[in-house]
């Protein structure tokens, strides 16, 4: 999964003289014993760079550790404190407005990551441009676009929608022969039929919620 991280060099980021900078926010926890560590991550990144490609952003690299507190009795489940990947965020966007980006928005894929939505409100009360991004709605209209078999309450992880996005991530197959078990809570069969959909159909939210075809981190949604 290569495309995880973004490729460009220095002078196609300034031939391009994107406006707005996007860092993916993932995480490092279980999903089950048929999706990977990184999957949130994953998600995260793939949206990121659907929306780099339609809208000229600047797509930073991904964020993979954050807070996956309720994973802990899992073992393999890494986390940082809270006040960590808030500061970790904001120092990233200090240094992209030095830099001379209009707004960072940031695309979470892991939904453990409640910080982030303080994040946003602290930075727009101080004048600084930040948004969240997707939202709940999102998400919501993704599923139902894509012809989801599951909704959001029973497909809280793991489940049909991100085993949707990562089918799409890895066209080629499930490594060592692994793959979502059908009939549980990792069904694929609107996934194998529809797996990119989830996550194209996330791109197409992002000008319905900033109300225009170029983002503004004033517009987008903050929760």
């Amino acid at each position: 999964m290569s495309h995880v991280l973004p490729r460009q060099t220095a002078p196609e980021v300034d031939a391009g003289n994107p406006a707005h900078a996007v860092p993916p926010v993932g995480s490092f926890e279980q999903h089950g014993p048929y999706l990977p560590l990184i999957t949130d991550t994953v998600v995260a990144s793939l949206i990121t760079g659907e929306l780099a490609e339609a809208y000229g952003l600047f797509a930073l690299p991904p964020v993979p550790v954050s807070c996956s507190h309720e994973h802990h009795a899992w073992r393999a489940t890494v986390s940082v404190p809270s006040a960590v990947l808030a500061a970790y965020v904001s120092g990233i966007c200090d240094s992209v407005a030095g830099s001379g980006f209009r707004s960072l928005i940031l695309v979470n894929g892991h939904g453990g990551n409640y910080v982030l939505a303080n994040v946003v409100q602290e930075a727009s009360a101080t004048g600084r441009r930040m948004a969240l991004f997707p939202a709940r709605e999102d998400w919501r209209k993704a599923r139902l676009d894509a012809g989801l078999e599951t909704s959001d309450h029973e497909d809280m992880h793991a489940g049909e929608l991100e085993t949707s996005i990562l089918l799409h991530a890895a066209r080629a197959g499930w490594p060592s022969g692994r793959g979502p078990p059908l009939g549980s809570a990792g069904r694929h069969g609107a996934a194998t039929r529809q797996a990119r959909r989830p996550c194209h159909l996330a791109r197409r939210a992002w000008p319905q919620a900033c109300s225009t075809s170029l983002p503004r981190a004033d517009r987008c949604p903050v929760y």
